[in-house]
């Protein structure tokens, strides 16, 4: 599953590919923000990715097509 993150602040958003379901991604997001932590996320070739949930603009969650080559 592909998922965005923007960061207040940032001109970019991070964009990273992760094996979580997408209620696993909720529910990992919701505990960031009520205890005003940290988003801890590990994308599909095992980097970890940390952003203090004070700084969360946005997640958007897209189920990712995987394997696709040329246009569609």
């Amino acid at each position: 599953m592909e998922v965005k993150i923007g960061v207040q602040n940032a001109p970019r958003e991070l964009s990273i590919d992760t094996t979580l379901h997408a209620d696993q991604l909720q529910a990992a997001v919701e505990e960031a923000l009520t205890s005003d932590g940290v988003l801890a996320l590990s994308d599909v070739k095992g980097r970890r990715i940390l952003v203090p949930a004070r700084v969360l603009a946005y997640v958007e969650v897209n189920q990712s097509v995987s394997g696709t080559v040329g246009f569609r």
